[in-house]
């Protein structure tokens, strides 16, 4: 249950960080590498938030729960980006390196907490 609810609030940041870059390119003229920073901002902002909630709430093995949330947090991403394209979206690296950014703010949060 806790699970849930830390995944919904992480969502709900995402949610949120995203409708601002949404807001930030219709009122301005932004780059692409300004999306694509924002972005990495959001998976890192996002995981590093459900690290720390879940560490908070842990109290033992807090980099473990933070990894484990950082995991779930990629793996419904990736199964929402698979839905979309109807198949493995985008290259190798992108999935990778978006991989990498989830699970590390997610541990990241979790020691921190």
């Amino acid at each position: 249950l806790i699970l849930r609810k830390i995944l919904f609030f992480m969502y709900a940041v995402t949610f949120v960080l995203l409708l601002l870059l949404a807001f930030a390119l219709f009122r301005m003229e932004l780059s692409e590498m300004f999306s694509k920073v924002w972005l990495i901002a959001v998976y890192i902002i996002s995981g590093f938030a459900g690290g720390f909630l879940i560490g908070k709430r842990a109290g033992t093995k807090k980099f473990l729960w933070g990894f484990v949330i950082g995991m779930i947090y990629f793996l419904i991403l990736f199964a929402v980006s698979m839905v979309m394209y109807r198949g493995l979206p985008g290259d190798f690296m992108h999935l990778l390196t978006t991989f990498v950014l989830c699970v590390a703010s997610g541990t990241v949060g979790g020691m921190v907490s």
